[in-house]
């Protein structure tokens, strides 16, 4: 597990050592609609790779923000979902893809990358 306590001294170190890099906010905002199979995540995803995507929810298993069922079961079942500390990022998470959109609305330059939205997300605007 990373380590906890901060370089710079700022508590937003540690948060970002937690659930900060490129696909653990997704991950993590796929996972705040409810439990997922590990096919269903990847699948909604897309482009992460199956050993990132292991390892991310590994990392995230270990901070304690998302909990791994396995279901004694053939083929065996593998289901992840938030555990109530992970969910207590819901309106970090929220907040991050709000300024997404507004930043990415703010970008009308024809250097603006286009942005792709979550099915799960248009399903659930409010979440």
């Amino acid at each position: 597990m990373k380590r906890l306590n901060s370089k710079s001294g700022c508590v937003v170190e540690v948060t970002l050592s937690v659930m900060g890099g490129t696909w653990k906010p997704v991950i993590l905002f796929h996972l705040l609609h409810g439990k997922k199979r590990f096919s269903e995540l990847s699948r909604t995803i897309g482009s992460i790779t199956q050993r990132m995507l292991t390892l991310q929810l590994r990392e995230l298993e270990a901070s304690g923000i998302v909990l791994r069922t396995v279901h004694a079961e053939v083929p065996p079942r593998v289901d992840y979902e938030l555990t109530e500390l992970g969910r207590s990022l819901q309106p970090v998470l929220v907040a991050m893809r709000n300024w997404g959109e507004a930043y990415a609305r703010g970008r009308e330059h024809g250097d603006a990358l286009p942005v792709a939205r979550c099915a799960e997300e248009l399903e659930h605007e409010t979440v």
